[in-house]
């Protein structure tokens, strides 16, 4: 049996071997086969064999989805193949917003505090949450909206002319942290609540320019953990 694939090159690719996954609840497993083929039927299974880490390193080194040594900072919540978490400390950052509103002009270039964060890479999608309390949260941490134009209410980032980095790796997170405050905010993204402020987000932004720390009563509930944050990203 052979597939051909589009890979820019001309190759066909052989079945080699065949993985059963076998599940009963929460617990799974699963074997390895051989095949044994013949011109004239289709291909049969060989008796399986347990899958060890071995054959599944082998495994996604030949499909590159192997993830390289990293030594993870302090910052790193989370790390797998498919997703990089990590928490940022409140901090001041210039906010740049691109809209025609005087409302809005108003808020271009100034210096804003902001709340601890916490930023999801999912793929080549960045998404972000704010945190109430300035310290690395836990599994069980509830999570606040983002108070953020360009994030919807999954916190998924509308990252338009953002120049993000070509890696996603944690050596490049704090290049995709800056390409988010770096580009401009440009509007709204969805129906999401993006704070508490009584006058809403220009009312927020407007109270907090030059100010010297961003108060979390202002955030508006994710109804979202971390861990459910991390793990809806991630197809867990």
């Amino acid at each position: 049996m052979n597939v051909h694939l589009r890979t820019g090159t001309s190759r066909t690719f052989r079945l080699k071997q065949a993985i059963l996954l076998y599940e009963d609840g929460p617990t799974i497993f699963a074997t390895v086969h051989g095949l044994r083929t013949r011109a004239d039927a289709a291909p049969q299974l060989t008796a399986g064999q347990a899958v060890t880490t071995g054959f599944l390193r082998s495994l996604a080194s030949g499909l590159q989805r192997d993830v390289r040594l990293e030594i993870l900072p302090e910052s790193v919540l989370a790390r797998t193949t498919e997703i990089i978490a990590w928490w940022s400390p409140a901090r001041r950052r210039p906010m740049f917003f691109r809209e025609d509103d005087p409302k809005v002009e108003k808020l271009n270039g100034k210096i804003y505090p902001h709340p601890p964060l916490v930023f999801v890479i999912a793929g080549k999608e960045l998404y972000v949450r704010a945190l109430a309390e300035n310290k690395r949260p836990s599994a069980e941490t509830p999570l606040k909206n983002a108070p953020y134009w360009n994030t919807d209410s999954a916190g998924l980032v509308c990252q338009g002319d953002m120049r993000v980095p070509d890696q996603v790796a944690v050596s490049t997170i704090q290049g995709w942290e800056d390409a988010y405050f770096q580009s401009a905010f440009t509007h709204p993204n969805g129906a999401v609540r993006l704070t508490a402020h009584p006058g809403g987000f220009h009312g927020l932004w407007t109270e907090l320019a030059d100010r010297s720390e961003f108060p979390s009563r202002f955030l508006a509930d994710s109804r979202e953990t971390l861990r459910g944050f991390v793990e809806d990203r991630t197809g867990s």
